[in-house]
């Protein structure tokens, strides 16, 4: 099966790397937007049609699939459709940017306690958004994300909030990740590069790939760059997106969406035979 060629010598490097030792390879995915198609309702998220098949075909090939996200880790689990799939038993979900954390060879979840500015925000929360169209998802107490995609404009709710959500994760010692057209409010010290990094030093892993879509995603990014400099090969993979430019200029191989990161995953699992 023909893969697609990298656009930088950085990412066919990684590639090769990938190629040549899987065993030592690290897959990196994010879920929402790289899995799983990006829908107006979050709760209605579900990774795209194939993506089991092909992650349990890819997984028993190389070290880890680890799929990173702000979801808690047992609401990405149930999306994804990952629990007790035969072929899996490499995967591992780091939610809540990797403080919590589902393995599927025990289909446990670890967690510490929830950072309590979040329980704060969250009850100011209804006041703040009073009349603006937005909207609350709740992430199982470690995070409250704001979402204005069903806004009657989006954008326009999107930059107004940015401000006054900001000031109130300050004041209660959170931190605001913006995304495609959603605000984060969740606790510093943790984010997608972080985890991936953990993930890539506990495995000691001699290469890494690693997929996203939205400005959460960055941070992964870094670190895959950070790793280049420090010998370990690595490939970024963009989930293509008109939303968000940043990955994209950034990242070694743009693929169409879910559906392109699907193919690519499978492309690989069958180049590795």
């Amino acid at each position: 099966m023909s893969l697609p060629t990298p656009g930088t010598p950085a990412g066919h490097d990684g590639l090769q790397a990938l190629l040549s030792h899987p065993r030592g390879a690290v897959i990196g995915l994010d879920f929402d937007g790289t899995l799983a198609p990006i829908v107006a309702d979050p709760e209605q998220a579900r990774a795209h049609p194939e993506a089991v098949q092909v992650l349990a075909a890819l997984a028993p090939k190389v070290a880890s699939v680890a799929v990173i996200t702000g979801r808690p880790a047992e609401v990405a689990v149930r999306y994804g459709g990952f629990a007790g799939v035969a072929g899996l038993e490499h995967l591992t979900v780091l939610g809540h940017y990797g403080a919590e954390r589902w393995d599927a060879a025990t289909g446990e979840v670890t967690a510490p306690e929830p950072h309590p500015g979040v329980a704060a925000v969250r009850a100011e929360l209804p006041a703040l958004l009073d009349g603006t169209g937005a909207w609350i998802e709740e992430k199982g107490g470690r995070a409250v994300a704001v979402h204005t995609r069903r806004a009657p404009d989006p954008q326009a709710a999107f930059d107004a909030l940015r401000t006054p959500l900001t000031d109130l994760a300050v004041r209660h010692g959170l931190m605001v990740e913006p995304g495609r057209l959603v605000l984060e409010l969740r606790p510093p010290g943790m984010d997608k590069g972080v985890a991936l990094l953990a993930h890539v030093r506990e495995l000691s892993a001699t290469s890494v790939l690693y997929g996203g879509d939205d400005l959460g995603d960055l941070p992964a990014f870094s670190t895959v760059e950070h790793l280049r400099t420090t010998g370990t090969p690595g490939l970024l993979v963009c989930s293509g997106s008109d939303e968000v430019t940043e990955l994209r200029k950034r990242a070694d191989l743009v693929v169409d969406g879910p559906g392109g990161v699907v193919g690519l995953l499978r492309d690989l699992a069958d180049r590795l035979g």
